[in-house]
């Protein structure tokens, strides 16, 4: 067993909770945007002050609705300014606030509000009104579904509407009472077995995570003018400690609602940070690499690529030679500029969540001039418990604890997280309860190690360990995030409990096949036909060659079939936050795996 624990350097009054972050933060940016909000057309600045206003209107209207200290309200939306400002007009009623996917199915929602007992939700379009209409029969709580688009949220800001008889004294009673150890929100997990479990966080996990975050890289949160876009869902937990981390700051917070828009949204509002998950750094590059075969400099922007990745890991030892620094300087004008350019231009860095970003990877985009901080955490821990920091990055790891946090390893390999910002425990669950909490330490379920100075690698989940018919354990993450990687590959699903030999179900990413095909003077297919492309399937083998290069043999994939359809959310195959749901994918696909086996 290993342990290693970083000192809490930052001191949280305790009878105070995160309206106090919010009325701070509006009072430090009077002059400059605390919030800057996409009109259709344009960045429009939203001051402090002007923040203020509506947040104490909004939760006038929800006091006045009937909404008392301890109800839950959901919040059923993409990430918008209403998001945040919803979120944090509840806290100002005394409320608490239940996220819920807006990609969410009418069951998961309907679970959702009625295991929490909503008494009213806040959903973003008449999509979603209708969806909480079709299950309102099962939700015996609920009393108010109001309408970001149908205007619900100005009604009831309104001074003549229900908050205009809510006196200032009682809105200041009402957003005083909590403390550090009041619920704030209850985020439901994934999902990726059995149904949500509904995660309890305080005001206290988020205020203390977030100001030893601010405390622990100041590099990127702490600076004059710091800004950032951000695009992650907001019912996921990274993106809600963000937004409370940009109150601490002050950050300038830009929200993206369509990621399909990313690239022109980074171009116009330029943030100094970016905070995105492994998939969209892969997607940067691939996309890049793509786009540099298709005008036939394929070649130069290989050289390019290994130039930066020899750069960035010269940092780590002497530093690099002349001669590479002469390379990375023609090819910073040739190629990495474009690179931050369409980033936005200014970020210098981004810190990437929610699964391993590849050593090559990190590597590659240090190189470009954007250094990527990993960090790691679940829901049940507020977000991040350790990260990178650009002081000591260790491409390998995803950090040293954060201030307050200390990480465990048990001699099994599982991670044991301890701190200010581990949950108060499941809702109405003791029993799940029981299972990840003893004396205070949560018990991850995922696997790791600690090296000397406390770096945690994570090499994967406990309970998706396989074990061969030879007895060989085998960690299926390793193996599927190098598969990932690839331009081609979309989800990739390694196999082969109780089997003689590791095999692997893989996709292929529907947005770079397009390109990859007309690179290779071949028709543009579906994934479907193209499943069965011998060329594709060539490609694909090499993918599988390079990342079996990685482990040893017994724990190589010796087969795998593509799949004609993608693993997607509306399949039933992901989470909402992008988690392959393995159980529903080994069930819906048992004729394939089965056929690696030649059954």
């Amino acid at each position: 067993m290993t342990e290693h624990h970083t000192p809490l350097d930052v001191e949280v009054d305790p009878t105070s909770n995160l309206t106090d972050l919010v009325l701070s933060a509006c009072a430090a940016t009077t002059a400059r945007p605390l919030y800057r909000r996409w009109d259709g057309a344009r960045w429009l600045d939203v001051t402090g002050p002007a923040f203020l206003d509506q947040v104490r209107s909004l939760a006038r209207g929800l006091v006045g609705s009937g909404v008392r200290p301890g109800d839950r309200v959901g919040l059923m939306a993409r990430t918008r300014y209403e998001w945040t400002l919803v979120d944090a007009a509840v806290w100002f009623a005394g409320a608490v606030t239940v996220p819920v996917y807006e990609t969410s199915a009418p069951e998961q929602a309907q679970w959702i509000l009625a295991d929490s007992g909503a008494v009213a939700v806040v959903v973003e379009s008449d999509h979603h009104a209708e969806l909480v209409a079709g299950v309102r029969g099962a939700l015996p709580d609920l009393a108010h579904v109001w309408s970001i688009d149908a205007g619900d949220l100005d009604a009831l800001a309104d001074p003549g509407g229900p908050g205009g008889a809510v006196t200032g004294a009682e809105l200041e009673a009402r957003r005083s009472a909590a403390t550090l150890d009041d619920l704030a929100t209850i985020i439901y997990t994934s999902g990726t077995t059995g149904r949500p479990k509904g995660c309890q966080l305080t005001h206290g996990n988020f205020v203390v995570l977030a100001r030893s975050g601010v405390s622990y890289v100041p590099e990127s949160f702490a600076g004059e003018g710091a800004s950032t876009l951000l695009f992650l869902p907001l019912a996921h937990v990274f993106a809600r400690y963000v937004q409370v981390l940009c109150w601490v700051s002050p950050v300038t917070l830009g929200h993206a609602a369509d990621v399909k828009n990313l690239t022109g949204d980074l171009a116009t509002f330029s943030p100094t940070f970016i905070l995105a998950v492994p998939r969209v750094f892969e997607k940067v590059y691939n996309a890049a690499e793509q786009k540099a075969a298709a005008a036939g400099r394929g070649k130069v922007f290989a050289a390019a690529a290994a130039t930066a990745i020899a750069w960035s890991r010269a940092q780590d030892g002497r530093g690099p030679s002349l001669a590479l620094r002469a390379r990375h300087a023609v090819f910073d004008r040739l190629v990495y500029r474009k690179l931050r350019a369409a980033l936005g231009g200014r970020a210098r860095h981004a810190i990437s969540g929610g699964a391993p970003l590849g050593e090559r990877l990190g590597h590659f985009f240090r190189g470009v001039g954007l250094t990527v901080l990993q960090g790691y955490g679940l829901t049940e821990t507020t977000a991040p418990t350790t990260v990178t920091t650009p002081r000591d990055v260790r491409m390998a790891t995803v950090g040293a604890p954060l201030p307050g946090c200390t990480v465990r390893i048990e001699d099994d390999g599982e991670i044991l997280v301890k701190g200010p910002h581990v949950f108060a425990g499941y809702w109405k669950n003791p029993a799940a309860d029981a299972e990840a909490l003893t004396d205070g330490w949560f018990r991850t379920g995922d696997l790791g190690s600690l090296d000397a100075d406390g770096f945690l690698t994570i090499t994967g989940r406990k309970k998706e360990i396989i074990v061969t018919a030879a007895g060989k354990n085998v960690v299926p993450a390793v193996l599927e995030d190098q598969l990932r990687a690839h331009a081609l590959v979309s989800q990739a699903v390694v196999v082969g409990d109780g089997e003689p030999f590791i095999g692997a179900l893989i996709t292929l990413d529907p947005d770079m096949l397009p390109t990859w095909l007309t690179n290779q003077g071949k028709a543009v297919t579906g994934p479907g036909p193209a499943a069965k492309d011998p060329d594709v399937l060539a490609e694909l083998q090499r993918a599988v060659d390079a990342a079996n290069a990685t482990v040893s043999r017994a724990e190589s994939i010796r087969k795998f079939v593509v799949l004609g359809d993608d693993l997607t959310e509306a399949s039933g195959h992901l989470t909402p936050s992008m988690k392959v749901k393995r159980a529903a994918v080994l069930t819906d696909y048992a004729d394939e795996v089965a056929g690696l086996y030649g059954r």
